[in-house]
């Protein structure tokens, strides 16, 4: 089916041509990366790949102070909370940030942010929380503090298990289901102590969930970037050596002879499906 983009970067500088749809689901995207237009393409060429037509409305927080982009800009091609607050939607997504090395309240939006995981309980059918967004997310709705890593978690790490139970992995084996991940902090809690009314989904037996799920607050939290193109993390790699930062190239991700390793793609496909199915299944017809 097809993605189409009701604003946004990607959009107004035809890096993205919407099709003709017939009654998409309806989803906000709070994108707090700082690649805004990279990051709306990655969003809207994975949810192109789903059997449903998807509608993506492109939202910000007013309250950040951007670095690398004007705020008149990104108020322009952006939507903010009040602007739409009073909508109803299918789901709504939220984006990691390069925010780890802060405590949550010293984020510049993390009231605003709070505000919006709040929004989605009663103005959406379903929320996804990535990355930043899901440590933050475990946070504010049971709080679960962060932990500090030693050193950057970076790479595609695969589950070693999955809830069967769970919608979410529907027609994975474990062996197939993989996910990028880049951050330094990781989640206080581990597969066996999570809070009531959380479970993990999926789970790396070295690095902690890669998934988990509040079924009462309809909220999946998903460690990683199962959004990232191929060539992302290279991208990041790079980065973080002219800044001479410390990094290790990413692990499970180039093969030995240097060529990537687009092992996640499956995953991302196929999980963010799932999600979606959840709360708008495929019509069935005869």
């Amino acid at each position: 089916m097809s993605a189409n983009a009701i604003n946004g970067f990607a959009i107004a500088n035809g890096q993205w041509i919407n099709q003709e749809q017939t009654n998409p689901i309806t989803i906000v995207v709070l994108n707090l990366m700082p690649n805004k237009a990279e990051t709306e393409c990655q969003f809207l060429a994975s949810f192109a790949k789903l059997a449903q037509d998807v509608e993506i409305t492109f939202a910000y927080p007013v309250s950040h102070h951007f670095k690398s982009v004007n705020q008149n800009t990104v108020a322009n091609h952006y939507a903010c909370l009040a602007e739409i607050e009073h909508r109803h939607f299918d789901g709504l997504i939220i984006t990691g940030a390069p925010v780890e090395t802060l405590g949550f309240e010293q984020v510049d939006y993390w009231q605003e942010f709070c505000a919006f995981c709040r929004w989605a309980t009663t103005h959406t059918r379903a929320s996804l929380v990535e990355c930043w967004a899901a440590l933050g997310g475990l946070y504010h709705d049971y709080g679960i503090n962060k932990h500090r890593l030693n050193h950057k978690l970076f790479g595609v790490y695969q589950a070693t298990k999955l809830d069967a139970s769970s919608p979410l992995v529907d027609h994975f084996a474990t062996s197939q289901f993989q996910i990028p991940q880049s951050r330094h902090s990781t989640c206080n809690c581990s597969l066996n102590d999570v809070p009531t009314g959380v479970k993990v989904v999926a789970n790396n037996q070295a690095i902690g969930p890669l998934i988990l799920q509040a079924p009462a607050l309809h909220r999946t939290y998903i460690t990683g970037h199962p959004e990232y193109s191929k060539d992302t993390l290279a991208k990041e790699y790079q980065r973080d050596l002219k800044k001479h930062l410390p990094i290790e190239a990413p692990c499970n991700y180039f093969t030995n002879d240097h060529h990537i390793n687009y092992s996640w793609r499956f995953t991302s496909e196929l999980l963010y499906q799932n999600w979606v199915n959840t709360f708008a299944p495929v019509a069935v017809t005869n």
